[in-house]
């Protein structure tokens, strides 16, 4: 163990089963993680996918509550983070609290995709994404309670209902929803520009519609 490890093993730790969270780079690239032990110093992350360089980094809760940090040491999938200032563990732990309580993590991303409904396959822009829902823009107007599939490169195709709208964002749900590990690692690539040819996932059959 380095001195860095030691210093951050010093302070009392919360063991945390799961705690899934964000480490958001350079304030824009978002890979997501799961905290397996935090206290007032820092906190002990499972990633899903090797960062890729970075100037600043940052964690992000569920509920929006944002955390600058620096990485100390990694081994393996588990990585040792120490916060960048002073930290009330607790509210971290309380995600109860913040600007979205309770809300699963999203990813911001921006996803090309091909929306079918009412017998018409129309263009659609991914803005977000979650284990359970995304929000989209569409050109196209859609029902409330509308049930849509949703085609891209880098997803399975995906039923979803339309939950809210405010033209032309519309939050979907998934009828199916998506593990962690596996929107982790479909989504990585996409923060790197690694996910092939093309516009950013569109589908090749239907890049000419």
């Amino acid at each position: 163990m380095n001195g860095a490890d030691a210093d951050q093993r010093a302070a009392p730790r919360f063991t945390l089963l799961i705690r899934a969270a964000k480490l958001i780079l350079d304030g824009e690239r978002e890979f997501l993680c799961v905290i397996r032990d935090a206290s007032a110093s820092g906190l002990k992350i499972r990633l899903f996918n090797p960062l890729p360089e970075h100037g600043s980094l940052a964690i992000e809760m569920s509920n929006g509550d944002r955390y600058a940090v620096e990485q100390i040491w990694s081994e393996g999938e588990y990585a040792g983070f120490r916060f960048l200032d002073e930290v009330d563990v607790q509210r971290l732990l309380d995600e109860a609290h913040g600007a979205f309580p309770k809300r699963q993590v999203r990813l911001r991303i921006h996803l090309d995709a091909i929306l079918h409904s009412g017998g018409e396959a129309v263009r659609v822009a991914f803005q977000d994404i979650s284990q359970q829902g995304a929000c989209i823009e569409s050109d196209k107007w859609l029902l409330m309670n509308e049930l849509v599939r949703l085609e891209t490169d880098v997803l399975p195709p995906i039923y979803a209902k339309v939950r809210w709208r405010s033209h032309p964002r519309y939050g979907v749900l998934f009828e199916q929803t998506f593990k962690l590990d596996e929107l982790a690692r479909i989504a990585a690539p996409l923060q790197t520009g690694d996910h092939g040819e093309g516009h950013a996932g569109m589908p090749s059959r239907l890049r000419n519609i």
